[in-house]
């Protein structure tokens, strides 16, 4: 990736806040000439692309185009169903795709044809392959190196030589070698990978049975620490931990934030996760369809260009994320709006949110 100078997320805000909010009429698409965005998110398997990243991109659509229409699909996990939800967005002549592609080479011809229909693309959090007009996301080699630098503190003296256990994300999508990148760059040299897993679906049950197969291999005492991509990956790991007696548990990370992360890091069971602000994600993928939607440019929007492995310079905004542990928690997701006390510290959580200085 070659920078542009990344900029602060005030810049970038006002940046957005620039786009005219009724522009957006003058544009093409379904509707007797409304403008209309597609929008296909991967799955449902990761709470963050319904709890989050959808609310929060139809707002901002609405925001910034009162006169947009907006069609709305998710693959649950499946390539060929999203490559039917493209087709038939595409066939319905939407004036542009912002896509969360569930395996970029298996939606490449998509992205194809769309380009074919003046159809413009801006993959979402994930690099889509072929032609592609824009992409949005946060930073997956910084991701991958936040997690494997809190991992080596979290495991202390035994970050020297230690055992860890690498719980990857789904192969086919293009992040999940983006994070491994990152922490094996930190990990490489101080620790020893003791096994490596690739997690289909990002699934929390296909972590537990990876997990449960790394304890019965390597026996509790040899894992010292382990590399879980993201929250769901983790939980499925710390489960696994937990069914085994292993205690005490060994530092797990995570990615993402989610509530439920959030709570096992109060009570000691997850070390720390990876905190994207999905606001600002999300706002700066629907000013970029919004502009392209109106056949404008958009380079005043975009922070630095990304290759692909079939396009380069794309255009790109890569937004910068942020370790969490418990002794940040509130700094980082109480003070910043994410999670109330009230939603994070339960009942059965309040003596272990005391500790943490989570009081009012």
């Amino acid at each position: 990736m070659r920078g542009l100078g990344l900029r602060g997320a005030a810049g970038l805000l006002a940046v957005l806040l620039a786009v005219s909010l009724t522009a957006c009429a003058d544009g093409g698409g379904e509707g007797e000439g409304e403008p209309t965005v597609g929008l296909l998110l991967p799955s449902r398997a990761v709470p963050r692309w319904e709890k989050s990243d959808r609310p929060m991109i139809e707002k901002r659509l609405e925001e910034l185009c009162p006169e947009c229409r907006l069609l709305y699909a998710n693959a649950e996990n499946d390539a060929a169903s999203q490559r039917q939800q493209m087709t038939s967005m595409i066939t319905r002549g939407v004036s542009v795709l912002l896509l969360d592609v569930v395996d970029p080479k298996a939606l490449r011809s998509s992205v194809h044809a769309a380009q074919r229909e003046g159809i413009p693309v801006v993959a979402y959090d994930r690099l889509a392959e072929g032609p592609i007009s824009g992409f949005v996301s946060f930073d997956g080699a910084r991701v991958g190196r936040l997690q494997g630098r809190a991992l080596l503190a979290g495991m202390s003296a035994r970050a020297d030589g230690g055992g860890v256990v690498m719980m990857n994300g789904d192969p086919s999508s293009p992040n999940a070698a983006w994070y491994e990148g990152g922490a094996r760059s930190v990990l490489q040299g101080k620790v020893r990978i003791l096994k490596s897993y690739d997690t289909l679906g990002w699934r929390t049950e296909n972590a537990h049975d990876h997990m449960s197969a790394a304890i019965n291999d390597l026996g509790p005492a040899a894992i010292d620490g382990v590399l879980a991509a993201n929250d769901s990956i983790a939980a499925g790991v710390i489960s696994a931990l937990k069914s085994a007696r292993v205690s005490p548990l060994p530092p797990v990370t995570g990615q993402d934030a989610d509530l439920d992360a959030v709570r096992r890091i109060i009570e000691g069971e997850q070390y720390m996760t990876v905190y994207k602000p999905f606001r600002l994600e999300a706002e700066a993928a629907a000013a970029m369809a919004v502009a392209l939607a109106r056949g404008d440019d958009i380079d005043s929007l975009v922070t630095t260009k990304v290759d692909s492995p079939t396009t380069k310079d794309v255009p790109a905004i890569l937004l910068t994320p942020t370790a969490v542990t418990r002794e940040t928690i509130g700094r980082t997701l109480v003070r910043g709006g994410v999670y109330t006390l009230d939603q994070i510290c339960t009942p059965k959580l309040r003596p272990a949110c005391a500790r943490a200085g989570l009081t009012r």
